[in-house]
């Protein structure tokens, strides 16, 4: 019996640990023609930003859902250092213009540094130019705290291209991060299937590996996108090849691809512009961008996943094509178009008359997890307040998500949390039946104020309240009324330290 509490106690403080530290970041997205979304809610509301980006942009925010900074790439500008940072106040972020970046689709990512919580790495990518993969930091104790960049442009691999699908994806151990980028095959000999996967850790940034799996890629136009629990990852590209793979968040190794359409070698190609996993796992969306513009559904837990290619939508191009798709804090699939002109050829940026249905809304998969039209698939049923959308969608990784309690690579099952809690013998919690009241008694804190959190085992914060420590002491009791049985985590944060005990209703 000692031993299952140890494992448990283990597992719980592995899985908070992550949520404490994680938990809304990525509720604002930023994109398009000034547009903006907040989740904070459960329900997007619209709302505004400074970028003008036709494809890449990035944003985070803390902990409690309120914007950090964001960023985009522009198109049709010179040179290779087009990316843009903004601070939450939308002004141009201190030292953040001419980050790299040369006006795609994906090549931003934002992952925090592990070893400080302050500071933000932003990783870029060439796909035109041969610049490979760079990274630059972000400060967001920089100008009073609306954040400054304090390094720009360091290179980790120079002197090629990538293919315009650059993510990230967090370790299994919930801290460090892992980012995955594919060499591009344009003005190479010979196609490639090479991914260069990079740990980032508290040690700074490493490869990890060059793996050479699942078919050749031909394009530098492709798309990469995670199942919810990460466990697995798609790629798609405008070649028309479509392929998962399994993915190990332990080591980073991509395996057992499984190739659901292959690249066609000659045009007419059918062009897939992007692709999203449902909230379950099951269905995979594919968006494609020829005449005429599509939405795909396929199920990916049948033995033929390609039999189940099931057309969830279509429409003419010209005047506009499907873009990205992006699954929301909502679980709802939304899906961005770009409006051109009656010849087909795309405006970047819209003139101040480009105001039409079709950008100025996103389509929204309601029921993702349906099968076929029991999707519910609304097009252009999102309006973003009179704000524009193009094809791109924020390239966010998801923030949120928690380590792999209990799995070989949980390493941070926290030593320093398990001897954090042995030496604290001074945080307790004790429920009282009849009385329905958690009663919480803690001594010789470090800090004067801090947060009061009780979480449940789906990691959702059912109770969140301030608090206030005198003399180094703390106590409070906290009725339980109307909660459901079960196992709940009491977290006491302070601003030098957190504490987290187990409490069980029955």
């Amino acid at each position: 019996m000692k031993l299952y509490r140890t494992t448990f106690l283990i597992i719980v403080l592995s899985i908070i640990a992550c949520w404490v530290q994680a938990q809304n970041r990525g509720n604002i997205w930023c994109f398009g023609d000034s547009a903006s979304m907040d989740f904070s809610n459960g329900i997007p509301v619209a709302g505004i930003s400074s970028m003008d980006s036709r494809g890449t942009c990035v944003s985070i925010s803390d902990t409690n859902s309120n914007l950090l900074f964001y960023g985009n790439t522009r198109a049709a500008t010179a040179g290779f250092n087009n990316s843009l940072i903004w601070n939450r106040n939308h002004e141009l972020m201190l030292k953040g213009d001419s980050i790299a970046g040369d006006g795609w689709y994906h090549e931003l990512v934002i992952v925090p540094d592990p070893g400080d919580d302050s500071v933000y790495y932003i990783f870029s990518i060439g796909v035109t130019y041969s610049i490979g993969l760079l990274y630059s930091k972000v400060d967001m104790r920089g100008d009073n705290g609306l954040g400054e960049v304090v390094q720009k442009n360091f290179s980790l691999l120079n002197n090629i291209r990538m293919v315009d699908c650059l993510t990230a994806i967090k370790h299994g151990n919930g801290r460090d991060w892992w980012v995955i980028a594919r060499p591009s095959p344009v003005q190479q000999p010979t196609y490639n299937n090479s991914w260069y996967t990079y740990l980032i850790s508290p040690s700074g940034v490493a490869l990890v590996s060059i793996q050479n799996v699942g078919s050749l890629n031909g394009t530098n136009i492709g798309n990469l996108s995670f199942y919810s629990d990460s466990s697995k990852l798609s790629f798609t590209n405008y070649g028309g090849m479509i392929e998962i793979y399994d993915f190990d968040r332990c080591t980073g190794i991509i395996s057992n691809p499984v190739n659901i359409e292959p690249q066609i070698p000659v045009q007419p190609n059918v062009a897939y512009w992007s692709s999203e996993f449902s909230s379950n796992g099951r269905y995979l969306y594919v968006s494609g961008s020829t005449t005429p513009s599509t939405l795909w559904q396929f199920d990916t837990w049948a033995p033929n996943i390609a039999a189940t290619k099931t057309l969830i939508w279509q429409t003419s191009y010209p005047p506009f094509t499907a873009g990205a798709l992006k699954r929301g804090p909502d679980n709802k699939i939304y899906m961005s178009c770009a409006w051109s002109d009656s010849s087909g050829n795309f405006n970047y940026p819209y003139d101040s008359t480009m105001y039409y249905t079709e950008n100025m809304n996103l389509s929204v998969i309601n029921s993702p997890d349906s099968a076929g039209l029991a999707c519910d698939f609304q097009p252009w049923s999102f309006y973003l307040g009179g704000k524009r959308t193009y094809w791109g969608l924020p390239n966010n990784p998801d923030y949120d998500l928690p380590a792999l309690a209990g799995s070989p690579c949980d390493t941070l099952v926290s030593q320093n949390e398990l001897a954090g809690a042995a030496a604290v013998g001074s945080f307790h919690v004790y429920y009282h039946t009849a009385w329905e009241k958690a009663f919480i008694n803690a001594s010789n804190l470090k800090g004067k104020t801090g947060k009061l959190l009780v979480y449940d085992m789906q990691g959702k914060v059912v109770h969140s309240e301030p608090l206030r420590i005198q003399n180094g002491y703390y106590t409070r009791d906290l009725s339980m009324i109307g909660r459901a049985d079960g196992v709940y985590l009491v977290v006491v944060e302070t601003e030098k330290e957190r504490l987290v005990k187990k409490v069980v209703i029955d």
